[in-house]
């Protein structure tokens, strides 16, 4: 992936020397990168069917000119893919430069749509008015992930000050608009663009850190399953004092059916569910209950380790119900009620073959010969990172720099599920899982927020990564 040849003097300077050149920019520009960042946060780009997609298309054309003020590409679009219902999917912005004298090409990628709001009543301030408030930048995408684009742009933006835009690193940077939509235009995308998206290093700024004091490289996702799952018991709805003791409702019908998914300790009882196994650090259950935001008197469900849980045992979440509300609620047997079921599969076994374990299951333990269906099933894959190689190496002794303490290898409950897609189609690239994100995010909840301190550092720790790469040959990364 080398192209022209060219001179970069700045590679030869002392390492320490470039490292204070780059903490004095990113220190200098960080009004201006909180500014950029506060800018995008303005822009309720929701990428859900049901929100206005001109947002998406005004945030897509605002990161493009964040992209290109920087002056290190030799190309910045926007371009939309195909999605599997023929479709376009939400406009993604795409940047590149060639690398030079057999320098690595490093692809760093985020998205720029967010989660829907929700109720607003629920958050503490206006969700697209940046607020700030001590440490923390608050907004919908504040941290989820407008925040990793804005880290990515001010890297860069680094990397060209502290060389004059004379370096000789590629870089692709690839800024997705649908990733919360579930990304549904990404393989097309991939296709399409494959050309100008290959690279060494593939850097996905969309996890979180250990802390705000201590940074992570995320090693482990979960996979995922969704589906709609609906019950129908009735023809119509009926007179509950007529029928009720009789007629089976669909309430209790798909609660029965519901809670058969899971065993007495809370763990999930799906035959055919793996887990796996892996090292994890000490995490108490005390510290789960106060990043979760437990009752008091509430316990943990499941068994085993509380990171073992969450990062290699599968889990089972109900996240949706369609039913009448409570101030709605009428004496009637209801005839059918649809819920949304959230499976989060363990690494090692594929989605496809944990939807096949859990419609298995709900097909067999459905009560009283109620009829179910299951419908928009999203599946996406596990992922492991391989730690053996170079990327990682770098990266790490960058975030050490970075943040002056070691890095923590950690896996996420979560899933990210075009990560297997880019793995598939670039076999040979070294991918990295990084972010801006810590405990207190609070990403697709209200009064979600970007810790300042990180944000800096996670800056810092990128822009010190691609001078270290800059600095390098492939073939001697490589020895």
């Amino acid at each position: 992936m080398t192209s022209h040849t060219g001179a970069n003097d700045s590679t030869n300077l002392p390492p320490a020397t470039r490292e204070g050149i780059l903490r004095q920019i990113v220190e200098r520009n960080m009004p201006a990168s909180v500014a950029d960042l506060s800018d995008l946060v303005r822009i309720p780009s929701v990428s859900w069917e049901a929100f206005d997609r001109s947002f998406v298309a005004q945030s897509a054309d605002a990161v493009r000119g964040l992209l290109q003020a920087t002056g290190a590409f030799e190309s910045v679009e926007i371009s939309q893919a195909v999605t599997p219902e023929g479709g376009l999917g939400q406009p993604a912005v795409l940047a590149t430069r060639a690398a030079r004298n057999g320098r690595p090409t490093v692809l760093l990628y985020a998205h720029h749509d967010v989660q829907p709001p929700g109720e607003t009543a629920d958050w503490d301030t206006d969700p697209y008015e940046p607020t700030v408030k001590g440490d923390r930048l608050y907004g919908r995408g504040a941290s989820d992930d407008k925040a990793g684009v804005v880290s990515h742009v001010a890297a860069i933006r680094a990397l060209v000050e502290s060389t004059d835009n004379e370096f000789d690193l590629g870089l692709v940077v690839f800024i997705e608009g649908e990733e919360e939509f579930g990304s549904r235009s990404f393989s097309a995308f991939l296709e399409k663009h494959q050309d100008q998206l290959a690279a060494d290093v593939i850097v996905v700024a969309d996890s979180d850190n250990w802390n705000i004091d201590t940074p992570a490289l995320t090693i482990s996702l979960r996979g995922n399953v969704t589906f709609k799952l609906t019950v129908r018991t009735l023809e119509h709805a009926s007179h509950s004092g007529m029928f009720g003791g009789a007629a089976p409702d669909a309430m209790l019908a798909a609660v029965r059916l519901l809670a058969t998914l899971h065993g007495d300790d809370g763990a999930p009882a799906v035959e055919g569910l793996t887990s796996t196994t892996g090292v994890t650090p000490e995490y108490p259950e005390a510290q789960l209950a106060t990043e979760a935001g437990f009752v008091e008197g509430v316990s943990s469900v499941g068994h085993g380790p509380i990171l073992s849980r969450l990062w290699f045992q599968p889990a089972i979440t109900i996240t949706g119900i369609d039913a009448p509300s409570v101030a709605n609620a009428s004496n009637t047997l209801l005839p059918q009620v649809s819920v949304r079921i959230s499976a989060r599969i363990a690494p090692g076994q594929s989605a496809s073959d944990a939807f096949t374990a859990l419609e298995r299951h709900v097909r067999s333990h459905t009560p009283f010969g109620a009829a179910v269906e299951i419908s928009d099933v999203d599946l996406g894959d596990a992922f492991l990172v391989d730690t053996g190689g170079w990327a990682v190496r770098e990266a790490k002794q960058a975030m050490r720099d970075g943040w002056g303490v070691d890095p923590v290898d950690t896996g996420i409950g979560g899933s990210i599920p075009f990560i297997s897609d880019l793995a598939r189609v670039f076999p040979e690239a070294q991918i990295l899982v990084t972010g801006v994100e810590d405990p207190d995010t609070r990403a697709h909840s209200p009064n979600e927020s970007q810790h300042l301190g990180v944000f800096k550092r996670a800056i810092l720790s990128e822009a010190l990564l691609l001078a270290r790469l800059d600095a390098q040959t492939v073939a001697s990364l490589s020895e």
